[in-house]
């Protein structure tokens, strides 16, 4: 008896250790991508130390706009539903393990009749799939790898975050100064239709001259209401990002006091962008299919499973826990396929181009990250190019508008070119306001597109 269950004991262990080197499907193998060891445009930014592992927190010098971000990690909604999707992902990872385990059952049946035909028993009893071929534990796999992109998902929102914040908090800056710049303008515009207005009572000019300067108050009175609706959208969307309701956003530094880090070196390898959190969660989608194939090539052959039994069984109820009464069994069984019309192999059909069609996506994924890359530092450069252009612009403007009404004081000139010299300068200042303010969000935008560090 006790060499019977030895054997049993055995073969348990045998059929539990054999299907360590019986897992069928394919091997993964990481897809081949294009590559390069610098970017086409790094000749246009300086390379100083590495930025790879510099946190946001270092990238700004606004406590305000950090105190923004800060908040918008701890209230995001998209991020909230990002760590949900991450404890789903692993309830669902416990769950699958649990499919290479045994299971155990217990149950019990009182009949006080003993004519009954189902006669009162007690017992417990065991069932095991053995995975054989695999099945079980290429899911596993599967869900780790969906489990791992979800993680990687999580940080492409938290950079999300980041970047959004900090590019909306650049935008709401640049129409603060676009508001101050239009609200000045409107100021001595109305200064001079005063001027005017008296010399045209006095009959020094015609009314020419007054019509026009009303029409350009009226120009620069309307432009400030437009900008007042920009900056309640910018702070409504900042409030969004941030987790709270419409509310008026704190102001910092000036976007011309803001300094953001300038010097990002470009001389690394482009294959450093597979530590992107977008493009590493695009390759774990793609092993999770991979693994999903030998799942469905594993389910074409057959399955084994062991049962065991035991308990008590008597029609007579006072004598259901006596020795006689207690029976116990062990069993194995096979079942499988036989004919089916196809269905199993074209199961693995499908999740051979699921994953073909997941393979193209992280090839896509990667290559559209190098051309964030490149654009980005294209932005940089010529951003700065444009900046100095328009600082020169509004330089000689202000020195022609002063000019200008010197000449028009002195009857030199008439108020059509004043007019013209000084809706120049007022276009000039508020174009280098936008573009103090796409300098910076290009910054952040490079930053974000070399997966710079983004956890605080």
């Amino acid at each position: 008896m006790m060499i019977k269950k030895y054997k049993i004991i055995a073969i348990i262990l045998l059929l539990f250790l054999l299907p360590m080197g019986c897992m069928v499907g394919p091997k993964y193998k990481k897809p081949e991508q294009l590559k390069s060891n610098s970017y086409q445009n790094e000749r246009n930014l300086d390379s100083l130390a590495s930025v790879v592992n510099l946190k946001w927190f270092d990238l700004f010098n606004d406590d305000v706009l950090k105190d923004l971000i800060t908040k918008g990690l701890q209230n995001n909604y998209d991020l909230k539903i990002a760590v949900t999707r991450i404890d789903q992902l692993r309830a669902q990872l416990g769950y699958s393990k649990t499919n290479l385990l045994p299971s155990f059952q217990y149950g019990a049946t009182i009949n006080s009749n003993e004519k009954n035909l189902t006669p009162s028993n007690v017992g417990a009893n065991m069932s095991w799939e053995i995975d054989f071929w695999g099945r079980y534990r290429h899911e596993n796999k599967a869900v780790q790898n969906e489990l791992l992109a979800t993680e990687e998902a999580r940080k492409v929102v938290l950079s999300n975050i980041v970047s959004d914040i900090a590019t909306a908090y650049f935008q709401l800056r640049n129409f603060d100064d676009q508001l101050e710049i239009a609200q000045h303008t409107l100021s001595t515009r109305e200064k001079y239709y005063e001027i005017i207005n008296q010399r045209f009572k006095s009959g020094y000019i015609s009314e020419v001259d007054k019509a026009q300067i009303e029409q350009q108050v009226a120009i620069a009175e309307a432009t400030i209401p437009n900008i007042k609706r920009q900056i309640t959208v910018q702070e409504n969307i900042i409030s969004l990002l941030t987790g709270q309701l419409p509310s008026q956003i704190p102001r910092g530094k000036s976007n011309t006091e803001l300094r953001i880090v300038s010097e990002i070196p470009l001389s690394i390898p482009s294959s450093l962008l597979e530590n992107r959190p977008d493009v590493k969660a695009a390759e774990l989608k793609y092993k999770a299919s991979n693994e999903r194939i030998g799942t469905a090539q594993a389910m074409r052959f057959p399955s084994f499973n062991l049962a065991a039994i035991a308990g008590f069984a008597s029609a007579d109820l006072s004598n259901l826990f006596l020795g006689s009464s207690y029976s116990q069994n062990a069993s194995a069984g096979v079942t499988g396929p036989i004919f089916a019309f196809g269905r199993n192999k074209r199961r693995v059909e499908i999740y051979r181009k699921q994953a073909e069609e997941l393979k193209f996506t992280y090839q896509k994924t990667y290559i559209s990250a190098v051309n964030e890359v490149e654009q980005a530092i294209q932005n940089i450069k010529t951003y700065k190019e444009e900046w100095n252009a328009r600082n020169r612009q509004v330089n000689a403007a202000l020195i022609n508008y002063k000019l200008s009404y010197e000449r028009y004081d002195s009857g030199y000139v008439s108020y059509l070119e004043v007019l013209d010299v000084e809706s120049n300068l007022f276009q000039a200042q508020l174009s280098l306001s936008q573009l103090s303010e796409r300098q910076l969000s290009s910054m952040v935008q490079l930053y974000k597109a070399l997966g710079g560090g983004w956890s605080p």
